[in-house]
């Protein structure tokens, strides 16, 4: 479970974005706690939906709420679409602007994730989480993939997922993306 700061700073988090209209949803270490195995985690990462074009005017209005975590954020943000933030509670933010298709179907499959005693915060669905960190390919990342799949088991979708993340291996130029996930399926999902 989140402690009780991070939740807390996700809390405020989700409701400065509510309140700028922004469409978003929360990953990571966040929606690996509501749908894989939870562990410990000391930062939010969130997907924010933008135009292309958008990102300084965008960057400068967070900006004006969060501090940066990068010495030169408006330039770092052209670079790699990323705002790396951090709120008043000293709480790290890592605020990945979307723009691809599939961050706007994953947007639009997130929803709410109600904790008794806490309130509820936006989060990607399971498929999107088990997409995002299969995309990302780094051992820690396997894990919460073998994870979700565990406890998630025949809730997920297998060929949303598959059909999803072929077409970012592909842009990645990584098809053993889907080798090792498919191989983490039949492990799990043949029984």
């Amino acid at each position: 479970m989140l402690s009780r700061s991070l939740w807390d700073s996700a809390l405020e988090l989700q409701s400065y974005m509510q309140s700028e209209s922004f469409r978003f949803c929360f990953i990571g270490g966040v929606a690996v706690q509501r749908w894989g195995e939870p562990r410990v985690t000391d930062d939010l990462d969130l997907t924010l939906l933008l135009n292309y074009g958008e990102e300084q005017k965008i960057a400068k209005r967070i900006l004006s709420r969060y501090q940066s975590r990068h010495p030169r954020p408006l330039a770092f943000v052209l670079e790699a679409r990323i705002l790396l933030l951090q709120d008043i509670s000293g709480t790290d933010i890592d605020m990945s602007l979307g723009g691809m298709p599939f961050e706007e179907r994953m947007i639009e499959r997130s929803s709410d994730w109600f904790v008794a005693g806490h309130g509820s915060i936006k989060t990607c669905s399971a498929e999107d989480l088990v997409i995002l960190k299969s995309f990302a390919s780094r051992p820690r990342d396997w894990i919460d993939v073998e994870k979700t799949i565990i406890r998630q088991s025949k809730n997920l979708n297998r060929d949303l997922i598959l059909e999803e993340l072929a077409v970012l291996a592909a842009l990645k130029e990584e098809p053993e993306i889907l080798d090792q996930l498919e191989t983490i399926f039949l492990k799990h999902l043949s029984q």
